[in-house]
C-alpha cells in the first residue's frame, strides 16, 4: 500500500516558509509605498503586484523559465556563480514562488497600512521622529494583524502551488517535487486513496489558515486579496 509522500510535504513546507519570510522583507516596503504614495501612476504598480492573481500559472511559469534559462543573463550569472544551472532547482522554485505569491503578501499589508490614522503619523513627525522611527513605532505596530495575515496567506498559497512549480522545477523527487505535484502523480497512477489522504491534509490546513485569518481580523475582506 502506497503511503503519503512525506518528503514532498516537507519540501513544500520548507519552500513555503522560505518564500513567506522573504516576501515579508520584500513586501513591507512595497506595501508601504502603495499605501502612502501619491504618485499618479501608482495604479500601474498595483496592477503589476496583483497580476499573478489573474495570470495563468503556466504563463508566469513559462516566462520565469525563460528568464532563468541557461541563455538568459540571470541564468548565466547563476551558472558562473554556482557552477550549475538555475532552472529545475529548488532555488528556481523559490524565485518563481516569490513572484507568484507577491500579491498575497503585499495586498493585506498595504490594506492594513492604509487604515492607520494619518494624525498619528503627523504627531510622530511633529515630535521629531524620523520616517523610519515613525514606521517602526507607529505604523508597523498598528498593522501587525495585516502583516500576520499576509505572511500566513503567503505560506498557505505557496504550499499548494502547482502550475508554476511544475513549469519551473519539473518533478524531481527530493529536489522540486512538491506536495501538489505528488497528488497529481498519485492520481495519474490511480492511487486515489493516497491522493485523498494527501489532499485532505492540504484541505484541513487551508481551512485552519483561513479560519485563523478571518478570526484575526474583524473585517476579513479588507486584508484578504480576492482572486
Amino acid at each position: 500500500m502506497t503511503t503519503v509522500d512525506w518528503p514532498a510535504i516537507f519540501l513544500s513546507v520548507r519552500l513555503a516558509a522560505i518564500v513567506a519570510v522573504m516576501l515579508v522583507a520584500v513586501g513591507l516596503p512595497i506595501a508601504h509605498w502603495i499605501a502612502f504614495s501619491r504618485r499618479r501612476w501608482k495604479f500601474l504598480v498595483e496592477a503589476v503586484v496583483a497580476l499573478p492573481l489573474v495570470l495563468p500559472p503556466t504563463v508566469l511559469g513559462f516566462y520565469v523559465l525563460v528568464a532563468i534559462g541557461a541563455r538568459s543573463p540571470i541564468g548565466r550569472a547563476w551558472t558562473a556563480w554556482t557552477g550549475r544551472g538555475l532552472a529545475f532547482t529548488f532555488e528556481a522554485l523559490v524565485f518563481a514562488s516569490i513572484l507568484y505569491s507577491l500579491p498575497f503578501t503585499v495586498q493585506p499589508i498595504a490594506a492594513a497600512f492604509s487604515q492607520v490614522d494619518p494624525t498619528l503619523m503627523e504627531a510622530s513627525s511633529t515630535l521629531g521622529a524620523s520616517r523610519w522611527r515613525t514606521f517602526c513605532r507607529v505604523v508597523l505596530p498598528l498593522s501587525v494583524e495585516g502583516v500576520i495575515a499576509g505572511t500566513v496567506l503567503t505560506f498557505a498559497h505557496t504550499l499548494g502551488e502547482f502550475g508554476v512549480v511544475l513549469m519551473v522545477g519539473g518533478n524531481l523527487p527530493g529536489v522540486t517535487r512538491t506536495v501538489s505535484i505528488a497528488i497529481y502523480d498519485q492520481v495519474q497512477a490511480f492511487q486515489y486513496d493516497t491522493a485523498n489522504q494527501t489532499a485532505l491534509l492540504l484541505l484541513a490546513f487551508s481551512f485552519v489558515v483561513l479560519a485563523g485569518v478571518y478570526a484575526l481580523r474583524g473585517k476579513p475582506w479588507s486584508v484578504v486579496p480576492l482572486p
